[in-house]
């Protein structure tokens, strides 16, 4: 996929990677670098690093790095090409000539983001046609208005194997962009291929993603037929785990950064009828860590609003551990009046659910609630029962202001002592930390063995030898000119595959005088292995950067390399292995 060099380094210069981040990611100014919380994985304190200089990003959490294309390819699912075109369009840059680049994979994500624009015309299309009447009137006794239907671009799928697909047909897609989309479905029989429409006889609610894409649809049964939902699969444009249905709408003038989350499409379209154009909802699944990444973006705050069933407070439970991870404040509705927004809204109409959101409990009020429910707090049983679990709840507040709030309302509400309460809660809570610190500990120690790479997976042959490697590219990628001042290595000496291939791509770059700027790397690298690549910058800051140094670390990858070829570890005898290790303490 190769570029105009001409064309990179002005798209470098016109972009401010500063700018394009904090759009995502709230960031602040630490010395010459910015730091936040980061998309990519749930923390609390932040670790993901920009570097304005550089113009790159690197998290010391979870390893994700890169430029800016590359954020843009993680954060946004895209393709390198699709990235490279919106960081284009956001600068007001023109994409080169075609020829310049294979544009296979981007023009498969264009036809299917086509054909479900074309497909959610035509659902809609049948829900206004004589076809779609059962289901119109469906939506109508709902209590969504037509404006409402039109906004959402509600659909109807006919009662039918091949009507959506000779339509699509009609207008020039083929039966694989088809099923590429998840529009339609292939199966074999008799050694004959036959492809039929995924969805038939249901309500069909478009995704749009926040960039007004179709990127997938939502099929619901009219009856009590199983399954309710048919929901599209994982294509090229669209991953179900990362959905948040009416995003693109709930984030437009969020001004005070709140979102509420419901459960399914018709609770959220029922809520921006009334007004509540906050609301979103997850797809297909239970609540994820992807979603809840996305979520953070766009808001500091969010209100559960779930089913009053079980499976609707299980999924709160879910969520509220999920969001905890975040640094998101959580509130939780406590419905009464109908078991989902939809129905509190028909029945009692917005004020009465407007009024459910301002007496919203947080996280830590709902779970004492929930606790008090279970037992008879009149009993001695009962309280002992109940401060058990009320104080497990606070042993997982860190603020200690906060613990003794809670603290003193329990006290005054069952006449036990605030400092019995503290005791146990800060008794649980340092037991929590030890136990948190110990699994961290044991997480480090399992992400630091070389099997453990995914990125580069050759590092368990020799750790040492891969150590040198990054000191030398680290060493190299900022200094270039001591390239020509070292001993001629060649790629093929390296120990590690994926080293091996940094340094060739370095080496060409060097040798035709050509600039190291991570954004030249995005091509031919994976989003992962950028993440490799900028925590190899990120490492010159710390190498000592000398020429003496470089050539300490060839002689540590020529050594490793040939004790390998003498000595297979895993057929070594003792006396062997024992040799080969001492020679490794040497070296350390």
């Amino acid at each position: 996929m190769a570029l105009g060099e001409e064309f990179l380094s002005e798209l470098r210069m016109r972009t401010d990677i500063e700018n394009l981040i904090s759009s995502y990611v709230v960031l602040k100014r630490r010395g010459k670098t910015l730091v936040g919380l980061c998309p990519f994985h749930n923390e609390k304190t932040p670790s993901f690093t920009v570097y304005p200089e550089s113009q790159s990003f690197y998290c010391f959490g979870c390893g994700s790095g890169g430029d800016a294309v590359t954020f843009l390819r993680k954060i946004e699912n895209l393709d390198y090409i699709d990235a490279i075109k919106a960081l284009a369009d956001k600068v007001g840059m023109t994409m080169p000539d075609e020829g310049g680049y294979d544009k296979t994979i981007s023009d498969k994500r264009r036809r299917i983001l086509e054909a479900n624009r074309a497909a959610a015309r035509y659902f809609h299309s049948c829900l206004m046609a004589p076809e779609g009447r059962e289901a119109l009137e469906y939506l109508l006794r709902r209590g969504l208005t037509k404006k409402t239907i039109a906004s959402f671009g509600l659909g109807f799928a006919p009662n039918s194997w091949h009507s959506l697909i000779d339509h699509m047909r009609s207008l020039g897609f083929t039966r694989q962009e088809l099923v590429s989309a998840n529009l339609a479905n292939e199966s074999i029989k008799n050694d004959r291929k036959n492809v039929y429409d995924n969805f038939r006889n249901r309500l069909m609610f478009p995704v749009i993603d926040i960039r007004g894409n179709v990127v997938a649809f939502g099929g619901r049964v009219l009856d009590d037929s199983k399954p309710k939902y048919i929901n599209t699969s994982d294509t090229l444009v669209y991953k179900k785990g990362q959905g948040i249905f009416a995003l693109n709408l709930a984030k437009n003038g969020n001004s005070e950064r709140k979102l509420i989350l419901a459960e399914g499409y018709m609770d959220v379209i029922a809520l921006h009828q009334a007004g509540f154009t906050n609301a979103v909802a997850c797809l297909g699944t239970a609540l994820t860590k992807e979603q809840a990444g996305i979520i953070a973006r766009y808001a500091d705050e969010v209100i559960l609003s779930y089913d009053n069933d079980g499976a609707g407070q299980a999924a709160a439970n879910r969520a509220i551990q999920i969001f905890s991870k975040t640094g998101i404040k959580i509130r939780v509705l406590s419905l009464s009046g109908g078991k989902d927004p939809d129905e509190i809204i028909k029945n009692h109409g917005p004020e009465r659910f407007r009024a459910l959101l301002q007496g919203a409990a947080n996280d830590t009020e709902y779970k004492i609630l929930k606790a008090r429910n279970k037992y008879d707090v009149s009993t001695d049983d009962g309280k002992v029962s109940f401060l058990n679990e009320a104080t497990d709840v606070l042993s997982f507040i860190s603020n200690s202001i906060e613990r003794e709030v809670y603290a003193s309302r329990l006290s005054g509400e069952l006449n036990i002592s605030k400092e019995a309460i503290l005791r146990e809660a800060e008794r649980k809570y340092k037991a929590n930390r030890r136990k948190s610190e110990k699994a961290q500990f044991r997480q480090i120690q399992r992400d630091s063995q070389p099997s453990n790479d995914p990125v580069n997976p050759d590092r368990a042959k020799s750790p040492l030898g891969a150590k040198a490697e990054d000191v030398l590219l680290a060493t190299i990628m900022k200094n270039p000119d001591f390239l020509e001042k070292i001993d001629d290595i060649q790629p093929e000496e390296f120990i590690t595959s994926f080293n091996a291939r940094v340094f060739a791509f370095l080496r060409d770059r060097i040798k035709q005088n050509l600039p190291l700027d991570l954004s030249y790397f995005s091509g031919s690298f994976t989003p992962e292995e950028m993440g490799r690549i900028a925590l190899l910058q990120t490492m010159s800051f710390t190498v000592s950067n000398t020429v003496a140094e470089c050539s300490d670390c060839i002689k540590t990858i020529r050594r490793e390399k040939a004790n390998m070829i003498k000595v297979d570890p895993a057929g070594a005898s003792d006396e062997e292995f024992l040799k080969l290790f001492q020679n490794k303490t040497k070296d350390t």
